[in-house]
């Protein structure tokens, strides 16, 4: 997890929503890596597990990942879980649950659908703390930088022009 925590990271520093995922091999070696770039590729599948999941499938000349273990910062939604069934990942693990659109548990048990052809062991809750932490400081710093130019706008505006009545 601490390798998806530096994926995070970058995100941030790239101005994307920090989450970060790693692919690792039943070695434990990293075969994927990726974070968040929805905003900087203009891409609504740019999650940090489809960007993973795209490096893995590369480096391993197949879409089929049977045997790895994505680990990712937060639960993953609809869209990634179900790229990550298809790719017939072994294991996913995530740090911290998401009310809103967690779709292993926290809104939908979208990997327990027992009419799917394939089922992964999902583990959540790693590194809660420390992943929920990095997402609430960014959002916490996004909303402080809105709230500040939102201000000197106003007092921008508040500015009347000399010689108007």
């Amino acid at each position: 997890m601490q390798h998806a925590l530096a994926q995070a990271r970058l995100a941030w520093q790239a101005g994307e929503v920090p989450v970060g995922a790693v692919v690792l091999d039943a070695g434990g070696q990293i075969v994927g890596a990726g974070f968040n770039q929805t905003i900087s590729c203009n891409d609504p599948t740019g999650h940090a597990e489809i960007v993973a999941l795209r490096q893995a499938a590369q480096r391993q000349a197949n879409y089929r990942l049977p045997g790895l273990t994505l680990y990712v910062t937060l639960e993953p939604c609809v869209m990634c879980i179900g790229a990550m069934l298809h790719a017939r990942l072994e294991r996913i693990v995530f740090g911290a649950h998401d009310p809103k659109t967690g779709a292993c548990g926290s809104v939908l048990r979208v990997h327990e659908n027992p009419v799917l052809n394939h089922h992964a062991t999902v583990v959540g809750g790693v590194m809660a703390d420390e992943c929920a932490g990095l997402l609430q400081q960014f959002f916490r710093e996004r909303r402080e930088l809105a709230r500040q130019r939102r201000l000197r706008l106003r007092e921008q505006s508040d500015v009347v022009p000399q010689g108007t009545p």
